[in-house]
């Protein structure tokens, strides 16, 4: 079989890591924009009560995470006879078309229509792009070729959204999310230019895609990720008002807090891909206590100014660390479904995100303060590593994932690739 050059390799890996860049700006500079986002699209509510201003507009992120659930398997299914690089092109298709219509809608309706409408491809491209990922990567290498797609939604949490933040600080949120569709065109082009052409899988059709659901494993692994992640997304969701109410720094150090708990993610997903590919299940129970304790910690330490940073990072590398292991738990539930489980997971991510913010939102907007956020999301995340236990109890251990049968190696040529 003919192989890629190294250099054309990773030109591959970073052009479909770069498509998870742009899907971490679209959905995380929204957390830490939606002061601005609140007093621009809901202005006479957040003159009126900057919190409730607050918990309305956490919306924004609401709605876009109920978009990457309905979207994730929905997609999944229609283009389940789709060639994986033709997909991946479509999808980011859809991201640049989807946030161009968010930055020019005039109403907060509107604008969460265009969210919803770019969200719906989420899921399925973290699904084709991993696959994609693990295909170039070779046998053995799931959890890394999570973990390189992932990394790109990591990395922008260290780089993107802090930059982003700030210049939608200085600029106007419509400024800033009009870089994060040029972003999405960058990426567009990368990947039609290095990633190979990959057929979709033999035989694969809606009708054998949807049989995942049939499974109370993948059920099950589900709910883990639904719940045990929202703990991050509690905490992440209102880290602008956390900031600058609990901690009482000015604006201008949100995007420093955001990037250091970018950093800790990059940190953490790039030894979650490693861990998962040794131990699913040890990564991932491991990986849940350690969340609840950084949690905890975040809450206890979050009055200090000293403190809220290498807070903030700890919490960034315990959530991420976990990621990997996860999506390959959800795909060694539902054998010979790969691209289904994979969307799976993503619309359990984001469920993940929609609880965690609706649950702190809610907290906030009764009147609880906004460090309730954090400990509902300790408390969440506790729940993930009960359901996780209760998961692995139903299931036969697989310490490493094996390569999928169901979507087999291409044939690679060295050379540029045609379009899919």
């Amino acid at each position: 079989m003919d192989t890629l050059t190294p250099g054309r390799r990773w030109a591959a890996l970073l052009a479909l890591s770069l498509g998870g860049f742009g899907l971490g700006l679209t959905e995380f500079a929204a957390m830490g924009l939606l002061p601005e986002m609140a007093a621009d699209l809901l202005p006479d509510t957040y003159a009126r009560s900057t919190a409730d201003g607050l918990a309305q507009a956490g919306w924004m992120i609401i709605i876009y995470a109920l978009g990457v659930v309905a979207g994730a398997p929905t997609i999944a299914a229609l283009t389940a006879r789709m060639a994986r690089k033709r997909l991946v092109l479509v999808l980011l298709a859809t991201f640049l078309v989807g946030t161009l219509a968010s930055v020019a809608a005039p109403t907060f309706e509107l604008v969460l229509a265009g969210r919803f409408a770019g969200a719906l491809a989420h899921g399925a491209y973290f699904g084709a792009a991993a696959i994609l990922a693990g295909r170039i990567l070779g046998p053995g290498n799931q959890g890394k070729g999570f973990a390189i797609v992932l990394g790109g939604l990591t990395a922008s949490n260290l780089l993107g959204v802090p930059l982003v933040t700030g210049l939608g600080q200085a600029q106007g949120w419509r400024v800033a999310y009009l870089v994060v569709a040029a972003v999405f065109a960058l990426s567009l082009l990368a990947v039609a230019w290095t990633v190979p052409a990959v057929a979709a899988a033999p035989g694969g059709s809606p009708r054998a895609e949807l049989r995942a659901f049939r499974s109370p494993k993948v059920w099950l692994a589900s709910l883990v990720v639904a719940v045990g992640t929202a703990g991050f997304f509690a905490v992440n969701s209102y880290i602008a008002p956390l900031t600058t109410q609990v901690t009482g720094l000015p604006d201008s150090a949100v995007p420093y807090v955001m990037a250091l708990m970018g950093l800790g993610m990059t940190v953490g997903i790039a030894a979650g891909g490693a861990a998962a590919d040794r131990d699913i299940r040890r990564t991932i129970l491991y990986g849940f206590a350690a969340i609840v304790a950084a949690v905890i910690l975040f809450g206890l330490l979050a009055g200090l100014t000293w403190a809220l940073f290498p807070a903030a990072f700890l919490v960034g590398v315990t959530s991420a660390f976990i990621g990997p292991a996860l999506q390959s738990h959800l795909i060694e539930s539902a054998p010979g479904t790969q691209l289904m489980g994979a969307a799976v997971n993503q619309s359990a991510s984001n469920v993940a995100n929609s609880l965690g913010a609706a649950l702190g939102g809610a907290a906030i907007a009764a009147g609880w303060g906004y460090l309730s956020s954090v400990w509902i999301g300790a408390a969440l995340a506790a729940t993930g590593l009960a359901l996780a236990l209760l998961s692995f109890r139903s299931t036969t251990p697989t310490p490493t994932p094996a390569a999928p049968a169901t979507e087999p190696s291409p044939e690679i040529p060295a050379t540029a690739p045609a379009l899919a």
